[in-house]
Formats: C-alpha cells, structure tokens, sequence
C-alpha cells in the first residue's frame, strides 16, 4: 500500500534565523526507506524528538517532504496538489493523540462523526454515523452529546469512528492510547484488533510503548533522530533485537516484580 524511499523533511529554525536571509533548516527525517504491506499493522515506534509523528503526517501528506517519494497504492503523492489529494484522503484517515484538541468542543458527536462524510459528499449520512457508533461500542444516544460529556476512552472512540466512517484502507493512529488508563488503553486496542480484522485496514501506529506495539503489530519500525535503526518482524525483533537503540527501548518496559510479603 505505502512505498516509501529516501524521505527527508526539513523544518527552518526560526530561532537562528539571521537579520537577513533565511533560516537554517533542521532535518527531522533523515533518508527512510520502508514498505507498508497492505493489510499489515506496522508500529512506527521511538523516544521524543525521534520523528515519529512526523513521518505519519508526512506518510498522509499533511506534511510536504523536502526529499525522496512516498507512493500510496501506485500512485507517486510526494509532491501532489491538495486539489488532487482530496479525492485521495477517504483512503487516508488519521486518530489523534488527545481528543480534546482534535474534536470540536462545540459540536455533537454525530455532527463530528459527519464532518468527514460531508467534505467527500456521501449520502445517508445519519444511517453512516449511527454505524459508526455501532462499530466503536458507543450507544447511538451518544450521537447528541458533546466531547466534554464523555469520557477519555469515549472520546477516542469517537476519534476512531470518525476516521472509520468513511471505510478507509489506511489508518494512522498516533499515540491514541497514550493518555488513557491501563483498563481503556486495553479496550481500544482490542478495538482496533477487531477493526482491522473486519474492515481489512492496513494500520501504522504510532508509540513510544514497546509492550503496545508488540501487543499489536506484525511489523516494527524504530526510529531514532530521524533514521531508521531497524525494521523487522514483531517477533524477531523482540527476540533478537540487532540495535542498540532497540534493546535500550525494550529494557525500559516495565515488567511486573510483586513484593512476595506484601502478596
């Protein structure tokens, strides 16, 4: 499904910018090469600062790349005219980080779960919208209620029924479990296990949490300033990890070590 070589991005640094002239640029993606399988889940994952989420919204061309290709099912997108790309984004959704500043405080569930169908021109939105709830296991009740009504998990779950509204083939989730409990972080990652059987999505997700990627990918990809360090399959990698970078991520994951006096 993705295709992507040699991506570099770059960013001015506004704050050495000189009186005269412009600015020196940062380059947050260094060269990436990697393929995305359709069907597969792919975990992009890294420490802060590591590029992460720049690439994912490099991969949906909501950044422009400074260098390199990113072909999405055959067809080149690196530099495409936004005119072109909007037929091309039903196929392409996004789940934010923190749903608090990615739904519109001032409008209702249904109406936010709308929006995306009315930009592409659907019809039968309201039967679209009441299925949608129905596939994220959100009472169709909810459609009346406002962000601020709802809870963390809810409200990611009415970031995912947006993106999943208009049957994309490709989701990016972004850090989507983040800022939710260990017992919500558990239901939307089933969730999104159950998603991608039904609806046959290919999936990039993005994490600093080794445990989450495993829990979920079939393929990895580390990242570490802006350079891939290492891909591999889910499972080799977490057995013989061949970057240092990546036996340092997988030391910090917290593993259980119970006070046998206190049990």
């Amino acid at each position: 499904m993705y295709q992507v070589r040699d991506l570099r991005l770059s960013f001015p640094d506004m704050t050495r910018k000189p009186l005269f002239g412009a600015a020196p640029r940062i380059e947050v993606l260094r060269g990436l090469t990697f393929d995305v399988p359709k069907g597969a889940v792919l975990g992009i994952v890294g420490g802060s600062g590591s590029g992460k989420s720049t690439l994912g919204r490099a991969m949906l061309r909501l950044l422009e790349p400074t260098s390199g290709s990113i072909t999405f099912n055959g067809r080149d997108i690196t530099h495409l005219e936004e005119d072109d790309l909007r037929p091309m984004r039903a196929q392409m959704q996004m789940i934010f980080q923190d749903p608090m500043s990615s739904l519109n405080p001032r409008r209702q569930v249904g109406g936010i779960i709308a929006g995306p169908l009315r930009v592409q021109g659907h019809e039968g939105i309201a039967a679209k919208v009441t299925e949608a709830l129905d596939m994220v296991g959100l009472p169709r009740s909810f459609a009346n209620r406002y962000p601020h009504e709802l809870s963390g998990g809810q409200r990611q779950r009415v970031g995912i029924a947006r993106a999943i509204a208009l049957r994309p083939e490709f989701i990016l989730a972004d850090e989507i479990v983040s800022g939710l409990d260990v017992s919500s972080q558990a239901q939307v990652l089933n969730l999104l296990q159950d998603l991608v059987r039904e609806l046959g999505l290919t999936l990039a997700f993005i994490s600093h949490d080794m445990s989450v990627i495993r829990r979920l990918c079939d393929r990895i990809i580390v990242l570490y300033q802006g350079e891939i360090v290492e891909q591999a399959q889910t499972a080799d990698l977490f057995a013989a990890p061949q970057a240092e970078y990546t036996r340092t991520l997988l030391d910090a994951i917290p593993l259980p070590d119970p006070d046998q006096v206190w049990v």
